[in-house]
């Protein structure tokens, strides 16, 4: 099981060997990297220094400014900001969808664009959002994207409609979103310090349909990797762009 891929292609490759399935929980997309400002589209495009600002506005929660710089620096570029983020995203895609075994079940994180994943997803890919499957004897529910944020991320839904694909799912053996539940130890990151949003209706789900596991990514360095809630053992399965370890789940 992996998440937060963020253009690790080379493991991602990897992370099936052995496994009956791969479980992916979403954000393929690179668009930038926090420990590698000269990794993603935004330094493709922009350049390491413009990168290293980027970043530094953001961790000081200066959104605005962030978004004041972004837009100077596509006026800058002179070409359409939607068409140049959608081939690079292409590009990406392209490599990462063919690197997944069969057979993967995968969701969308909230950097991810879902429109685009049917042109890449090959016939071993399920994907899955708001829905659930049985996997050898266990019920699985998937629950994909984000909630929304200053950061306008592609992916991220009202709490209304998450919480609608949260209630479709029913009772399940193994919740699986891409953000964890509103819990503080498992949405607070200890480097960028600062809590990520954490979904209230996952958690409702957790304590009133009391599932084995309850699986997500999303906080790259949770003050908890895991803990239980209830019956349930609640598993932050790692942030796989920076480890290149998947987490596996046996029963």
């Amino acid at each position: 099981m992996v998440s937060d891929v963020h253009g690790n292609t080379g493991a991602l490759a990897k992370a099936g060997e052995g496994a009956d399935a791969l479980i992916c929980l979403g954000d393929l997309v690179l668009f930038l990297d926090y420990a590698d400002h000269s990794r993603g589209i935004f330094p493709d495009l922009f350049g390491v220094e413009n990168a290293d600002r980027l970043v530094e506005l953001r961790t000081d929660r200066r959104f605005d400014e962030a978004r004041e710089l972004g837009r100077r620096l596509w006026d800058e570029l002179g070409i359409d900001r939607a068409t140049a983020i959608e081939s690079a995203v292409r590009r990406q895609y392209a490599e990462m969808f063919a690197a997944l075994p069969t057979p993967t079940y995968a969701t969308y994180g909230n950097v991810d664009i879902p429109r685009l994943w049917p042109e890449y997803a090959g016939p071993g890919t399920t994907v899955l959002d708001g829905e659930r499957i049985e996997l050898d004897g266990l019920v699985f529910g998937f629950v994909g994207g984000g909630l929304q944020t200053p950061m306008r991320t592609p992916y991220e839904i009202s709490d209304e409609e998450y919480a609608a694909k949260v209630e479709a799912l029913g009772e399940v053996d193994v919740l699986c979103s891409h953000i964890p539940p509103d819990l503080p130890e498992l949405t607070y990151d200890t480097v960028a310090r600062r809590f990520e949003r954490g979904s209230r209706a996952l958690l409702d789900a957790i304590r009133r349909t009391r599932p084995r596991y309850a699986l997500f990514g999303h906080v790259h360095q949770p003050l908890a990797r895991r803990m239980r809630v209830g019956a349930t053992e609640c598993v932050n399965v790692g942030h796989f762009a920076s480890t290149g370890r998947p987490w596996t789940l046996e029963w």
